[in-house]
């Protein structure tokens, strides 16, 4: 495995060659967008996903017992994160969020393990506009009984999200702004 600051050069690369795309666009938050990233492109890529792991791992507090995400955006970035924490020997299970409540069986929000009330679990999310989806996944997560105290994102669009968690008392990072993605996009076009 790489260096984490290896591993985030390479990611940059990536999201700027596979996911970054310049045109008109309409966004989850119906918001109109001269650019549109598509954060799957590079989350399913198997060296993206690697990477994303990494970078994410190295990103969470100590204690964290889970990584979790909104369905579709976070799925693959959860897993990544699970698996890479797996080969460096201290495991964090992985978490999906579901956009309406299973139909049927356990009528569940949430897919995977069932953690113990109060267990610390980080929210991730591809690309972070409003912040909306992010605060879904919290909500469902602490009606569970999950501690959520950190949103984590592969690419701030700098639209609103940090604002909206900062006013809901969560703290948030990202891997990567808006503009260095475009700034990067430029310089290896």
């Amino acid at each position: 495995m790489l260096e984490i600051k290896e591993a985030k050069i390479n990611l940059l690369d990536l999201i700027c060659k596979l996911a970054y795309k310049s045109g008109d666009f309409v966004l989850s938050s119906g918001q109109p967008s001269s650019y549109y990233i598509n954060g799957k492109q590079v989350t399913l890529h198997p060296y993206g996903a690697l990477w994303t792991g990494q970078v994410f791992l190295s990103m969470l507090p100590t204690g964290v017992k889970a990584v979790a995400g909104l369905t579709l955006g976070a799925d693959p970035i959860v897993t990544a994160v699970s698996v890479v924490s797996a080969y460096q020997d201290s495991p964090i299970l992985a978490l999906i969020v579901r956009k309406q409540s299973k139909a049927h069986g356990t009528q569940d929000w949430i897919e995977g393990l069932v953690l113990p009330p109060d267990s610390e679990v980080v929210v991730l999310e591809d690309v972070v506009t409003t912040g909306n989806s992010a605060m879904f996944a919290v909500e469902r997560l602490r009606e569970a009984g999950y501690r959520v105290n950190l949103v984590l994102t592969l690419v701030d669009r700098l639209q609103g999200g940090a604002e909206c968690f900062a006013q809901a008392g969560l703290n948030f990072k990202s891997v990567f702004t808006i503009t260095e993605i475009q700034t990067r996009a430029m310089q290896i076009s």
